[in-house]
């Protein structure tokens, strides 16, 4: 089991920053990728950053590329994720989420074992 606390949301306005912080607890040993995804009211649940726990491989969905870094400190079993140049559409619940599975990042919801309770963000205009 791997347990996953987000904290860090709030509301910001357009153009503002933001860092996200996911706490990890359990079998954190087991973890190979933190992702961050995000759902909007109405939406369905997106791929934002993935970041393998070990080896820093990041990848990006193209909405966020150049504004948002995803980033993890393994002493700390913490993963972070700064967003910066936020927009009023990047309001949504945000989760990070451990994958178990070795290889590379993953984009994919159902790839990920565990998630967190979600943090909300809220980017006025």
């Amino acid at each position: 089991q791997v347990q996953l606390v987000e904290s860090g949301g709030g509301l910001v306005q357009a153009g503002g920053s933001l860092r996200l912080s996911c706490a990890a607890s359990g079998r954190t040993s087991s973890t190979y990728t933190m992702g961050w995804f995000r759902q909007a009211p109405g939406k369905e649940r997106e791929f934002v950053a993935a970041i393998r726990w070990r080896g820093g491989n990041t990848v990006y969905a193209d909405s966020v590329k150049g504004r948002f870094a995803i980033s993890r400190d393994n002493a700390k079993n913490a993963g972070y994720l700064h967003m910066s140049t936020l927009k009023p559409e990047d309001t949504a619940v945000y989760y990070c989420a451990a994958d178990l599975t070795p290889g590379s990042p993953r984009t994919t919801a159902g790839a990920y074992d565990y998630w967190g309770q979600g943090t909300q963000v809220t980017v006025s205009s």
